[in-house]
């Protein structure tokens, strides 16, 4: 049993949880994920860890609220406890894996949208925490869906904030800030990394071709069972079939089908929305 230290609302419908979890906040690594069974009735939910702490034993998730599984975990209070939490899932960021050296001199730009905002937090603060160049880019429609800016501020060296709507930051997508950065105003970059809405992680993809911009992006939300038994993450990368759970989450973007991703994450929104509308009163 894993107990719910503490838990706040981000957005109406994005839910932070701290979780005590020693074992797995030990060996955590940025990048990695966890699988999360709410109850002994629940199914598992794979969600990338968006932080961790060696010296308390806690690991912090942030649900969304899509299905009746994701409302189950959202409707748990401080005090309670999940039913299991396994981890750490997944390969680190290839980042983690390079050697120091090789890290010097790099400059790192961090694309966010929405949910993928938390899970930039400790890979970002991993690379800031060690000297390293980084800059982060979080988009939202308006500015009340903004999430993670405190933590992220804190844990990079410039931060821009975008907004569709212009409410706050930059008037635009997270897309057309970094084409701003790098053409208008002269920021040179030599990785990228973009984790949020699939279409998002396209389009950075895009962007940063244009821009000779090497890229990452993170498929955990392909993601169903964890381990590769089921075989729901299957996705086309550099023409082979890769499993977004045993083989990244973090992929080299240039090499992704999107488009396939992007059809294989669309099959079940029809039922998503109907267990929804059963838990949720």
């Amino acid at each position: 049993m894993f107990k719910i230290l503490k838990r706040q609302m981000l957005t109406p419908n994005i839910c932070k949880m701290v979780v005590s979890a020693p074992r797995i906040a030990k060996s955590a690594l940025p990048g990695q994920f966890l699988i999360v069974l709410a109850n002994e009735e629940g199914e598992r939910i794979p969600l990338t860890i968006s932080d961790y702490d060696r010296e308390k034993g806690t690991v912090t998730i942030v649900t969304q609220l899509i299905g009746a599984s994701s409302a189950a975990i959202i409707a748990k209070e401080e005090g309670e406890f999940f039913r299991d939490v396994v981890g750490p899932l997944g390969n680190p960021s290839a980042f983690v894996k390079m050697d120091e050296e090789a890290l010097k001199g790099q400059r790192y730009i961090f694309i966010a949208g929405g949910l993928g905002t938390a899970p930039v937090y400790p890979q970002a603060k991993w690379l800031h925490d060690r000297g390293i160049a980084v800059d982060v880019i979080i988009g939202a429609r308006t500015k009340d869906l903004l999430i993670y800016t405190e933590e992220l501020g804190s844990a990079c060296d410039n931060l821009y904030l975008c907004t569709d709507d212009g409410s706050v930051g930059f008037h635009g997508v997270g897309t057309a800030c970094l084409e701003d950065l790098v053409n208008n105003q002269g920021k040179e970059y030599t990785q990228a990394v973009a984790i949020g809405p699939m279409i998002m992680m396209k389009f950075a993809t895009l962007t940063c071709k244009k821009l000779n911009i090497p890229i990452d992006v993170s498929l955990n939300m392909l993601m169903v069972d964890g381990t590769g038994m089921c075989g729901a993450c299957r996705v086309t990368v550099a023409g082979k079939t890769r499993f977004a759970c045993v083989d990244g989450p973090e992929f080299n973007g240039y090499d992704v089908d999107f488009d396939e991703a992007m059809r294989r994450l669309g099959q079940y929104k029809a039922e998503e929305a109907e267990e929804k509308a059963k838990y949720v009163k």
